[in-house]
């Protein structure tokens, strides 16, 4: 029964040939067709994996597949008649689609007939005019009774009830319809009988047959030696289908030699069919046949008429009209959507199939060839699988976040002139995958947070974006865990998961933390997730939180003794006052001022460098001993401020510069015994230092002349009232960048010779 011949296929290249089934018409819900699985050699269990399908090839689906068993059944009740009329054989077509790999298999089950229609007479009762004089085998064409069934369960042959004049003949056409001939066996006498009536039974070759039944009433009228004669006894004509109401199709001509009534001639035409009496009217008295309707190809291509011509007497003679319908292209191909995939991974790969689809065209050669084409520039292309079967698969990768949805417009075409077309659209939606990663506006984000600023403080937001849609496009915040060195920093600060908000955690001070970096991490929620990284610069904002700090005179130290000559002009250096603030900016800019001094008059600080020098020249009635106090004062709000003390005594010469050193300007005491006690203590180290000082002055002038720089890489550490070239520093802490110290200070020493008392002469500073 089954004749299977199946090739795989590929989207790129599909042939199948068709597989043949036969089901009756008429067959119950649930007739077992056959076993796809068996005959394209699969199992049930192959079939479920494969997704097997059928796909119809009209819009109805007859039959179904079971996907467990792979057995095909009737889904629904099919009337042969109804979908083939009298279309022999009659075809349900459709396709069997497996995936993974695709493939195809074209199937198509005929309907065998079975004889659920009897014959049936258009007319119940034929009423027939026949002269007395009518000879014995004279043929009259009777109406044809109709039976839509076909092959042996179609009309097969006639008979008559038993009469003494007639006899029937069953005749049949080229087209394979049978008709009856009634034949007068026994002349006829109008004087004996004036009319004869019998019945006509046409029956059909089905088991058991059916019949249908009609009387015949032959009226029997007075002699007329003369018939109608045709001028043709065949009349061919063609039509062009769509031909408007009322055109003329043909004019059929006959002639009578009798006169007067028996010489006129009516026509009409023998209802043979009842297609024909919808479609075809004629002018009893022209012979004009004109169309009742417009002609259409795909109905019918061709008709038969029986015309019959009568006179007054009753005398009649036929002859038929063979119209021929010629094909125009008034049928636009139709698209035929068999499968959708309304909806398509964005991460679906090239050649993945979206929909399938037929063409067809109800007319006929080059009007009925079709071409089919997509509409404008889009990633998607056709691919033939059979005869008038495409597929629509996608041409190249998917992107979503470029394209969300496409209307794909399958255009067909046929190939007549003028040309129709017919387009389909098709709403494609493509699914987002988790193919982006969120990205960050900025690639660092730099904020600011006040020093001692509390902690929960709001310092800024994060923001990163991400194209995918849904769960693949949520973002979540979260700082990136780092080397054990700077666990500290990601203490410093949290970042909200949801709004990326940066919130500190605690509060900084600027002298330890002035800034830090952390990476943060913004994660979608796809599956798995992607993620971007970008770095968060927060800067602590400096408080003037840091009191200016004196580095000379020591903070340790009451007060600083300092030696001015008497003869020092207006302008000498006394001292220098060096401070650092640990804050930063406008904080620790410093400022110098003499806060408290013996003589007010006399000496001077300057307001950025700190040095104190003598206002004016000093005088023999100045006082031997000062006490300055200098305040340091830094520029922020509010502002810090330190203290220092200098001592400064004017001196002759080195004799008594200890002795002067050692009085307390607001002291009025001067005890002597003490000072004669120290006497001699001054006086050796004194000569100590005259003797040290010597051997150090010749070694620093002989190697000042042979490499300046190597000298100044191994001089010994300043004294407090000389400063290297170098930044100074205390404790580690750095102060050159402060810009509170003034260039260095190079000393040189001096001996005199002539001094009985070998004293030192006093400094002077020599500019580098």
């Amino acid at each position: 029964r089954v004749v299977a011949l199946i090739l795989l296929l590929c989207v790129s290249e599909m042939r199948a040939e068709t597989t043949r089934y036969s089901v009756p018409e008429e067959a119950e819900r649930g007739f077992f067709v056959t076993n796809i699985a068996k005959d394209l050699g699969l199992t049930g269990e192959e079939l479920l994996t494969r997704q097997a399908r059928l796909v119809p090839e009209g819009e109805k689906q007859y039959f179904q597949l079971n996907q467990h068993t792979g057995d095909l059944v009737v889904r629904e009740q099919m009337d042969r008649e109804e979908l083939c009329g009298q279309s022999e054989p009659c075809l349900v077509r459709f396709e069997v689609l497996l995936e993974n790999p695709l493939q195809s298999f074209r199937a198509e089950v005929r309907l065998t007939d079975i004889n659920d229609h009897a014959p049936v007479f258009l007319n119940k009762e034929i009423v027939l005019k026949m002269p007395e004089s009518t000879m014995p085998g004279t043929r009259f064409l009777l109406e044809s009774a109709q039976d839509p069934d076909v092959g042996n369960n179609s009309l097969q042959h006639y008979s008559i009830s038993s009469n003494e004049y007639f006899l029937v003949y069953t005749r049949q056409r080229s087209d394979g319809r049978r008709y009856a001939e009634l034949v007068l066996d026994r002349a006829l006498d109008r004087e004996q009988q004036a009319a004869v009536a019998f019945s006509i039974t046409a029956v059909d070759g089905g088991t058991p047959p059916r019949s249908g039944t009609a009387l015949i009433r032959v009226i029997v009228l007075d002699i007329n030696d003369n018939i109608p004669v045709f001028t043709r006894s065949l009349y061919k004509v063609s039509v062009r289908e769509n031909s408007s109401q009322d055109t003329t199709v043909v004019v059929v001509s006959a002639r009578d030699l009798d006169s007067g009534t028996n010489g006129e001639i009516v026509y009409s035409i023998v209802q043979n069919s009842e297609e024909n009496f919808e479609t075809f009217k004629i002018n009893p008295e022209t012979g004009q046949i004109r169309l009742k309707k417009p002609l259409d190809y795909e109905e019918a291509k061709t008709y038969e008429i029986d015309v019959q011509a009568t006179d007054g007497g009753g005398l009649s003679s036929h002859c038929k009209v063979e119209v021929q319908v010629k094909d125009e292209n008034d049928n636009a191909p139709e698209v035929i959507i068999t499968s959708l995939t309304s909806t398509l991974s964005e991460a679906s790969p090239p050649n993945t199939v979206v929909a399938l689809f037929n063409v067809r065209d109800r007319d006929s050669g080059d009007n009925g060839r079709t071409t089919c084409e997509l509409t404008g520039e889009q990633p998607f292309r056709i691919t033939l699988l059979t005869t008038d079967a495409y597929a629509l698969v996608t041409s190249e990768t998917l992107d979503r976040e470029q394209v969300e949805e496409y209307n794909v417009t399958v255009r067909a075409r046929d190939q007549g002139s003028p040309a129709l077309s017919a387009s389909k659209t098709l709403l494609v939606r493509l699914l987002d995958v988790n193919d982006n990663a969120p990205t960050f506006t900025q690639a660092i984000y730099t904020m600011v947070m006040s020093e001692n600023e509390p902690a929960g403080r709001s310092l800024g937001r994060l923001s990163a974006t991400d194209p995918d849609a849904g769960e693949n496009a949520r973002v979540r915040y979260a700082l990136v865990p780092t080397s054990t060195g700077t666990l500290a920093a990601a203490s410093f600060v949290s970042v909200d998961a949801e709004s990326g908000t940066v919130r500190s955690l605690r509060p900084l001070d600027y002298e330890k933390v002035p800034a830090f970096e952390v990476r943060v991490r913004a994660a979608d929620g796809g599956s798995p997730p992607l993620s971007t990284q970008a770095v968060l610069r927060v800067v602590v904002r400096d408080e003037n939180d840091n009191a200016p700090v004196l580095l000379h005179p020591g903070p340790d130290s009451s007060a600083a003794g300092e030696l001015v000559p008497r003869w020092a002009p207006s302008g000498y250096l006394v001292a220098k006052v060096v401070a650092v603030d640990a804050d930063a900016g406008q904080n620790a800019w410093l400022s110098y001022e003499l806060a408290k001094a013996t003589e007010p008059g006399l000496f001077r600080v300057g307001l950025h460098s700190g040095e104190v020098r003598t206002a004016r020249a000093v005088t023999e009635r100045d006082a031997p001993r000062h006490r300055l106090i200098v305040l340091v004062r830094d520029r922020g709000q509010p502002s810090h401020s330190a203290t220092a003390t200098l001592a400064v005594a004017l001196v002759d010469d080195f004799s008594d510069a200890f002795h002067q050193l050692d009085q307390d300007p607001s002291s009025g005491r001067q005890p002597q015994v003490a000072e004669e006690e120290m006497l001699t203590t001054y006086l050796i180290a004194s000569l100590g230092c005259v003797s040290s000082l010597f051997l150090l002055s010749v070694l620093v002038l002989t190697a000042n002349t042979l490499c300046k720089a190597r000298v100044r890489a191994e001089l010994s550490p300043p004294s407090p009232s000389c400063y290297a070239d170098r930044d100074f520093a205390s404790d580690g802490v750095g102060v050159g960048s402060t810009g509170t110290l003034s260039p260095a200070y190079r000393c040189e020493m001096y001996l005199t010779s002539g001094s009985g008392r070998k004293e030192f002469q006093f400094l002077r500073p020599v500019l580098p």
